[in-house]
């Protein structure tokens, strides 16, 4: 088992290993001061994990409630978020009470924006169950739910309390799912660690995974650090990002999933900086081969014009124009800022 600790506006420790899951009441227990808390799990996770995990917590002497919805990203809506605050206020939540995310970056975005908002702020534990929660979006404070006008545009920066990554519960993602994942993992590589990309493209993956999820989550922890609000550096993170938002926007957020649509961003973005020397030759074909092993696309159907108007609506665009993270080589990146016309001839080049 590895442990990463991260001070931010909270401090606190993330466990990545083998077992966590049954034996989460002990960490959480000692995390938290609360004894009451609501499991927020989606309905395929449920049938998987929640009961072993309400075990665990009854064991410590926590008593839980759960709330279930439906799978996928269209549900990280308004509309669920109002059904767990229905929820929690009709089983007795108080602000000395606590959250639990059971599942991926769905469940994890609004349980978080849902601890961070209800009663102005509750105590918040992620147990993240993809490959995609645990690299990236259990970890650093970002939560949001979408909405009609685009992805994450509601949400609050709110650090969680305790991070536990089991990677047992990686075992049961269907191939496009652990692959979904590793988008977010190969991105760490290309804006930070050319040492995490060679090991991604030369190693076995699966073989790897405690080490991979630990570098991933201590680079992570590291940028939030330094940039906890996303005024600088935390923007790198993005890299890949803003396309792959409006590939999702164009497919309604249900035709096309999170890591694919990032890989797309990730790979137009690179061979447009490379043709147009911003970028060392080469490094995008290294991407390529690298996206292509984890199972992911390098291209979509949609047309460019449309990701163009899609992309005005991200939320890292500002008044004067956007800020886009292109990597100069393998392990290095940079933020541009482009006037909203610089961004359209860049994108559509």
């Amino acid at each position: 088992m590895q442990k990463v600790h991260i001070n931010a506006s909270r401090s606190y420790d993330i466990y990545i290993g083998s077992g966590l899951l049954d034996i989460a009441g002990e960490y959480i227990s000692a995390a938290i001061t609360s004894r009451h808390v609501c499991v927020v799990t989606d309905d395929t996770v449920d049938r998987l994990y929640s009961d072993r995990l309400l075990s665990a917590l009854e064991k410590q002497g926590f008593s839980a409630v759960k709330f279930v919805f439906p799978h996928g990203e269209a549900q990280k809506c308004h509309k669920t978020l109002i059904d767990l605050y229905d929820f929690l206020a009709d089983n007795g939540f108080t602000r000395s009470d606590a959250l639990i995310a059971l599942g991926g970056g769905v469940v994890g975005d609004l349980t978080g924006f849902a601890a961070a908002s209800y009663m102005r702020g509750i105590g918040f534990v992620q147990i993240p169950t993809t490959v995609l929660a645990q690299t990236d979006s259990s970890v650093g404070g970002k939560t949001a739910v979408d909405i009609a006008g685009g992805k994450n545009l509601v949400g609050a920066f709110y650090q969680p309390q305790l991070v536990l990554c089991d990677t047992d519960t990686l075992s049961t993602l269907t191939p496009e799912f652990f692959a979904d994942g590793m988008a977010e993992v190969v991105k760490y590589g290309m804006i930070k660690s050319r040492e995490l990309f060679d090991i991604l493209s030369e190693k076995d993956i699966r073989a790897n995974i405690e080490d991979i999820i630990t570098r991933c989550v201590s680079i992570k922890a590291q940028v939030v650090e330094n940039d906890e609000r996303e005024k600088g550096e935390r923007m790198l993170l993005n890299f890949g990002h803003t396309l792959g938002h409006a590939i999702e926007k164009y497919f309604d957020y249900s035709g096309i999933t999170h890591g694919h649509a990032v890989a797309i961003g990730m790979s137009v973005f690179t061979h447009i900086a490379q043709r147009k020397g911003m970028c060392a030759d080469g490094a995008a074909n290294k991407l390529d081969a690298l996206l292509t092993k984890c199972g992911l696309p390098l291209t979509t159907e949609a047309p460019m014009d449309v990701l163009f108007r899609n992309s005005l609506g991200d939320k890292k665009r500002l008044s004067s124009g956007m800020n886009i993270i292109i990597c100069s080589d393998i392990g290095e990146s940079r933020i541009c800022s482009m006037t909203i016309d610089e961004y359209e001839k860049f994108l559509k080049s």
